[in-house]
């Protein structure tokens, strides 16, 4: 592992254990050069998987992409970040345990939809602004009412 202070390829792991929810592990090293310590987090990855794009582009799953979206969608919601890496984990999970090597864009969308909605309305409001692409003030309105009639049923 490269230290991120003086950038030497050799660094030694100090300390191992699991974070909290089991997701990752977290590894305490110390560089062999400079003798900074820093902290590492390694998650497990089943397979490697390709975003299908809705224009037929295709790259390869990024988590850091996935969070950074869902955190947008609920910022100053006052939602805890375990509950957010949470989420994204079980997106993965449903991703990488398909058996598909290849997933569309709008599977992760509907998946990142299902989750918010259990989660803040508002955010869940606010990304399906973006996934769904709303053109005027009228789609707010709509998809807003149905989000309120969802949850007075």
């Amino acid at each position: 592992m490269r230290c991120p202070f003086c950038a030497h390829d050799d660094s030694q792991v100090k300390d191992s254990r699991p974070t909290e929810d089991n997701s990752s592990i977290r590894r305490r090293r110390q560089c062999s050069s400079c003798g900074a310590r820093f902290t590492t987090f390694e998650r497990v990855q089943l397979r490697e998987v390709t975003v299908v794009k809705s224009n037929d582009r295709r790259e390869p799953f990024d988590r850091s992409k996935l969070e950074q979206s869902v955190i947008l969608a609920c910022r100053k919601r006052g939602i805890e970040q375990d509950r957010i890496d949470q989420l994204v984990s079980g997106i993965q999970r449903q991703i990488e345990t398909t058996g598909d090597s290849e997933v569309p864009s709008s599977r992760i969308g509907e998946l990142v939809m299902n989750g918010l909605q259990q989660i803040d309305s508002v955010a869940y409001i606010r990304f399906a602004s973006v996934y769904r692409d709303f053109g005027e003030a009228r789609d707010f309105e709509e998809f807003a009412s149905n989000v309120r009639d969802i949850a007075d049923a």
